[in-house]
């Protein structure tokens, strides 16, 4: 007779919609309990937890600042105790506003840096401290830290710091069996990405790919199931989920 293996457990930040969506329902399909994060719309999350618990899977809603460090222990206690422990955490949120350097407004700065970059260390650090042996935990970066396209300044500045602190981390939690990696996806087709920008703009990004297609969020959700399931020997990388763009 066959042990079964125990539900592996899994954090999703910015579970709501888009990248963090996809990768809440692929991860749900390999069979992890999910726990659907949400900043701002709570609607949206619950909608993703029915459609997890709809489909004979387990799934709650958090929610929260990522950049709130008090936020952000309320809601991995809120896992743990749903859950009895958490195994992974896959931090997808983040915000983007794209301008000249020259130009750029200091208060939308601080906001990139604040989302971007602060809560991905406070998430990180709660991560950290809670992730069981065998865990993963997996940030998320931009493959514009290697195009360096213009305007792209603040955020890329936000993104490039994460490949950094991913490293660290990595290094950091010797011993414990438990990898850290980043995803940098290329231009992807989610709200975040399309916002503010025109046709020729999309469809000059899309053509810039060798498989001459934006990405889809369920491309990025398979590098995501691989880093936070059986990928035990990738480990402090960062891994361009692109389709070749660079």
């Amino acid at each position: 007779m066959t042990t079964p293996t125990p539900t592996r457990v899994t954090l999703v930040t910015g579970g709501s919609g888009g990248i963090g969506r996809a990768s809440a329902l692929r991860l749900a399909a390999d069979g992890h309990a999910v726990a659907v994060h949400y900043s701002g719309n709570e609607a949206k999350a619950r909608a993703v937890v029915e459609e997890i618990t709809g489909a004979g899977g387990r799934a709650i809603a958090v929610g929260g600042d990522v950049a709130d460090e008090s936020a952000m222990e309320a809601a991995f206690d809120q896992v743990e105790r749903a859950f009895g422990g958490l195994d992974a955490v896959v931090h997808t949120a983040g915000i983007m506003a794209l301008g000249p350097v020259a130009e750029f407004d200091l208060e939308q700065f601080d906001r990139i840096v604040r989302t971007n970059l602060r809560g991905t260390f406070v998430v990180a650090q709660q991560a950290a401290r809670r992730v069981r042996e065998g865990g993963a935990i997996v940030t998320f970066s931009t493959s514009v830290t290697r195009t360096s396209f213009p305007q792209y300044g603040p955020y890329v500045a936000t993104k490039a710091a994460v490949e950094g602190l991913t490293l660290v981390l990595a290094r950091e939690l010797r011993g414990r069996d438990v990898t850290v990696n980043t995803v940098a996806p290329g231009p992807t087709a989610t709200p975040l990405f399309l916002d503010g920008k025109d046709r020729q703009t999309v469809d000059g990004l899309a053509n810039a790919v060798p498989l001459e297609r934006l990405g889809r969020p369920e491309d990025i959700a398979e590098t995501v199931a691989f880093l936070a399931g059986s990928a035990r020997w990738v480990n402090g990388q960062t891994l361009f989920t692109n389709g070749g763009l660079a």
